[in-house]
Parts: C-alpha cells; structure tokens; sequence
C-alpha cells in the first residue's frame, strides 16, 4: 500500500478510507487519543480502588505504560503526520494506510487491556516502527536533515518499549517504573525541541511588536542538561550529582522560557496554554532534584512532567492544528478555556496527592482524574465533529 493510494474502489465506488477522518493523521489520533485519555484514567482509578478485580492487566504498569506508548504516542505520530506534510510538502500516510496504522494502535490497546504479556508485547511493539517508517521515508525524500532528529526520539521510544515489555514478561531485571521514567523523559525532550521550534514562532506571528528571544546556543546548552539529567536519574547517578543536573536543567529552562515573552500571551489563549505547559518542564525537573535528595516522592516529580506539561502541551497543540487544519479561525472561545484549566487542575490535585499520605490523597487523586478526563470529554464533543467533517476551507487534509 502506498501513502497517494487511489481514492476509489475496484467497483467505481468512493472507498470508505476516503472520508475526511483519514485525509491527514492529525484526525483520527487526536480524536482516539482524547477518547482513551477519558477512559483510561478512570479506569486507573477503579482498579487502584479495588472495584475492577475481573481485569487483571490494569496494574500500574500499565498505566504508566499506556500514557506514554498509549496516549501520548498517538498524538505526537498524528502530530508529527500533519506535520511533516507542511515540513516537506509531500503526503504523509493517509487514507487506507493511516487507516490501517490506527488498526495496529488499536490493536495495541486492547491486547494491553485484555492479552497475557507476551501476546500484549508482540501486538503492542509492532505500532511504533510502522509509524516512524513513513516518517523516515517523507523525511528522506524531501531532503529534510533538520527534523531526521525526530525518528531517531521514536526509535528510541521503540527500543525503551521493547524494554518494557521485556520487564513486564520477566526477561530482565530492570525495574519496570524505572524503564517508563526513562520513556517520560524522553517525550519532555521531544516537547523541549519542539517547543523551542513553535513557541516562539506563534508567539512573534501572534502578539504584534513582540520578539521572542531565541538563541541556539542557549538552545544547546538547555537541550543538553535536560538530557544530561535524565540520564543520570535513568542511571541512578549519586544524588547529589542528579540534584544538581536537575537543578542546572530547571534554571536553563526558566531562562530560555523567559526569553519568549510568556507574559505578553495573556490576551492569546492559544498561546498561553503552550508556554504555561512549557513551565511545568522546570518545575518537574525541580522536583527531579528534590526527589533524588528523597525531599519529594518521584511521584509528584513525574506526574507534573506528564500531566502539567505532557497533557498540557498535548491539549494545546491539538487544539491549534485541528483549528488551523480544519480551515477554522486560530481563536480561542469559553470551551478551550476550560479544557486548559481542568489540565491545570489536574495537575495541582495530582500533586497535592503525591505529597499528601492523609485520606485527602484519594480526595486529591478523585478530582485530578475527574478534571483529566473532563478535559478530554469536552474536546471530543467540541472538536470530535472538526475532526469528522471535511475542512471548511475545502482544502485536502
């Protein structure tokens, strides 16, 4: 199957695969991602509280796992789908091939759920590569160097699910948790990267007069402690050599976030929500710090990296693409402003829980989970017909 497959069938007919959910990635991942994100935390929830005994694989490995390999891998592949349209001008998998890679995703999901470890690991493994070989191949043709950097991040995340897996069968020793940990650093330097490549782009093209500051080698500088302190926290580097990593990661964060004008988005809430998730990455290395000097739970260090800047980023950038690419206004209304504060909700509860050992901590974790999936609910009923319809301006996509 190739990516510009024919639009028709044998018959003459107009093939299913032809429906505007399949005209670019961004469609049905944004739209399965968000849909699995409010049922998979609740889902958490009840096996955690000891109401869901009949589904043995729903442990905390596997939530830890489908929030990354789950969740958050098919909305960076949608994103980076429609992305690497715009990047090379050449079609990224669409119709009956993205069809049939959303068929692997699922398929990935529910032997997760429902299939003994082995069985679960071949299935879920097969996602990842047959996503980034597309990618590769658009990449290569078009010429495109600059963004090569990218599949090697999700061969990475190949290698370190593979990893999981391994784990999670018994083949190795290493510590499952340990192994996610590494894959939620990995998808916050895929957030530093790219952050540091759209944030203050939208934000020069939005606010008038304004001029982020944007300077490779600070760039480098903060890409390379932030990498330098993940692996020392994944190698179990001395505590205080991973606390002062973390602590040198966090400061260069805050001071390249800085340079953006986060202050001059208040009025853009399109904006806001990337640069106020972009600051949960500093705090979450703070934490980092803290967590290795055994003040604070790893805990609240890893829940405000993936709920305060994985989610949020993710909440925001859905969002801008599916308006952006659906031929609608690049303007906020009442229903995104929602989405964005039951994100930050979530995140503020689900420290509160990490830090907290009283029974207010199932209080604490009961709105976190709550405003989570709220916030998804609300985009699949405001965003899921965006995704389903044909762009309004009539263009391919």
């Amino acid at each position: 199957m190739t990516i510009d497959e024919p639009n028709v069938s044998r018959q003459g007919k107009p093939s299913p695969t032809h429906h505007p959910l399949w005209a670019l990635g961004f469609r049905p991942f944004y739209l399965l991602a968000a849909a699995f994100a409010a049922v998979s935390i609740p889902l958490w929830l009840a096996s955690y509280f000891g109401h869901l005994s009949g589904l043995a694989n729903i442990t905390i490995n596997w939530h830890m796992h489908e929030m990354v390999f789950g969740f958050a891998v098919a909305v960076i592949i949608g994103f980076l789908f429609t992305a690497g349209r715009n990047w090379t001008g050449l079609w990224t998998p669409r119709r009956g091939y993205l069809a049939a890679l959303v068929g692997v995703w699922l398929a990935g999901r529910i032997a997760m759920l429902a299939a003994p470890a082995l069985i679960a690991a071949l299935v879920d493994l097969l996602f990842l590569p047959l996503a980034a070989w597309p990618m590769y191949r658009v990449l290569q043709r078009s010429g495109n160097k600059r963004n090569m950097f990218l599949i090697g991040l999700l061969s990475l995340l190949t290698i370190v699910n593979l990893l999981f897996h391994l784990a999670a069968i018994g083949w190795i020793s290493t510590p499952a948790k340990l192994i996610m940990q590494a894959a939620i650093l990995i998808v916050v330097m895929i957030e530093s990267v790219m952050g540091g490549r759209i944030i203050p782009g939208f934000t020069s093209n939005t606010v008038p007069g304004t001029k982020p500051v944007v300077n490779p080698q600070r760039d480098r500088l903060t890409i390379a402690f932030t990498a330098m302190a993940s692996l020392a926290w994944i190698f179990t580097f001395p505590p205080r050599l991973i606390a002062a990593l973390a602590f040198a990661a966090a400061c260069s964060q805050l001071f390249r976030l800085g340079g953006w004008k986060p202050h001059a988005t208040l009025r853009h809430p399109l904006l806001w929500i990337l640069h106020l998730s972009y600051a949960w990455i500093p705090c979450g290395f703070i934490l980092i710090a803290l967590a290795a000097l055994q003040v604070v739970s790893t805990s609240s260090a890893f829940h405000v990296l993936t709920i305060g800047s994985m989610a949020g980023l993710i909440v925001g950038m859905m969002t801008r693409t599916t308006l952006g690419h659906t031929g609608r206004p690049l303007k906020a209304s009442g229903n995104e402003m929602v989405m964005y504060a039951l994100i930050q909700i979530g995140v503020i509860a689900r420290f509160c829980a990490s830090i907290d050992s009283t029974g207010l901590r199932n209080g604490a974790l009961i709105v976190a989970a709550a405003s989570w999936s709220a916030a998804f609910v609300l985009f699949l009923i405001v965003y899921g017909p965006y995704l389903y319809r044909p762009r309004l301006d009539g263009k391919e996509g």
